[in-house]
């Protein structure tokens, strides 16, 4: 023996784009043994399947109940509540994508089912994890008197992103009565956090806030960053259109500004975004590693005075993105109890300010619409 940690066993659940692209290479340098990929297409399960040596299924409760399942990656489309609570249950450990719920209530339930399985869940907050986030919270430490924080984020449509990956034709084999069922499920738990609301705004609710916004505020909440308890905000197209709005959002804590741009940009070929912050001593501006490419590196600059000195640094670090770096964690948390920073109460954190963005959103409509009870 060679005193090596057994590897642990590790079903992926969604087979789609990001698994395909990132998750499942990122799990093998990781050191995981991939042992399941499941989808609702049997085709693409068994072409990702026999393509890394895994068994292929279309259950997830099969591949939840199989013995030789330590943890699963879940990587499906909308809220993974339903998905983790499954697999929590057969007492699998969970590490579920962004977001893992579409409420505050349904967090709860995982919390509770989690400590009562004593099972690791953990939330993909891949930005959370980036190799320079650590670097961008110590420089902000040493700021003083933040005046403005702004995230602007560049989305394209998917295909200028991922057609590098060839990944071919949309399979049409899917289980459609389970998409089915789980969209209904998606769209009863929006309306759970946002009663009253409008089907478009319980559409841009699941879809732009809960499918991309909400890194910005792991990202913040990461790097030390008090967030807003208020919001105001406008969608800049109309939001029934037949692409999604870009929103323009503002708010202040204290005496910094924040301010967030998302924008809708489907003929752009790369996904962007930036965080800058402007503080009395100085200026960071963090450019974030862009999605679906392996090894992506972050950009930090840091230009701060200290007396009559400037210091402006130029920071990169490895090509380790922060996809493999949560898997580090996740490995980590199983094997040792270590905690990391995506957490359930992170989780809440920013389904509450998703929650506030919408009634902002709402506001600037014309609707009025309730609060989670």
């Amino acid at each position: 023996m060679n005193g090596e940690p057994q590897k642990i066993r590790i079903a992926v659940i969604g087979a789609g784009t990001i698994s395909q692209s990132v998750h499942l290479e990122s799990l093998r340098r990781a050191g995981f043994d991939i042992r399941y990929v499941c989808d609702l297409s049997p085709s693409r399960a068994h072409e990702v399947a026999a393509a890394i040596g895994a068994t292929a299924s279309t259950s997830p409760q099969e591949v939840f109940e199989a013995d030789d399942v330590d943890a699963v990656l879940i990587a499906t489309p909308g809220s993974h509540a339903q998905l983790s609570a499954a697999a929590i249950r057969e007492g699998k450990h969970v590490l579920a994508e962004k977001p893992l719920a579409f409420t505050a209530h349904e967090v709860d339930e995982l919390e509770a089912l989690a400590v009562a399985h004593g099972v690791v869940t953990q939330v993909g907050y891949m930005k959370m994890f980036d190799p320079l986030l650590a670097t961008a919270a110590n420089e902000l430490a040493e700021y003083r008197g933040i005046k403005l924080v702004r995230v602007t984020v560049a989305h394209p449509a998917d295909e200028p992103q991922v057609s590098h990956l060839r990944l071919g034709a949309v399979p049409r084999d899917a289980d459609m009565e389970s998409i089915d069922q789980a969209v209904a499920y998606d769209r009863a738990r929006a309306a759970e956090a946002l009663p009253g609301a409008s089907d478009a705004m319980l559409a841009y609710y699941s879809n732009v806030l809960n499918g991309s916004v909400i890194h910005e505020f792991s990202l913040l909440r990461a790097l030390g960053l008090e967030l807003p308890q208020k919001w105001e905000a406008r969608l800049l197209s109309p939001i029934d259109g037949t692409e999604p709005p870009s929103l323009l959002a503002h708010a202040q804590v204290g005496e910094a500004a924040f301010v967030l741009n998302w924008n809708w940009v489907p003929e752009y070929p790369e996904y962007d975004e930036e965080l800058a912050v402007l503080a009395s001593n100085g200026r960071l501006e963090f450019h974030l590693a862009k999605p679906y490419l392996l090894e992506a590196r972050s950009q930090l600059r840091s230009q701060r005075y200290d007396g009559e000195l400037r210091k402006d640094t130029n920071y990169s670090a490895s090509h380790e993105t922060g996809f493999l770096r949560q898997l580090d964690a996740f490995s980590a948390a199983i094997r040792t109890g270590q905690g990391n920073p995506a957490t359930f109460a992170g989780a809440k954190q920013d389904i509450a300010q998703l929650q506030a963005l919408a009634q902002a959103v709402a506001l600037s409509l014309g609707e009025t619409i309730g609060t989670e009870v």
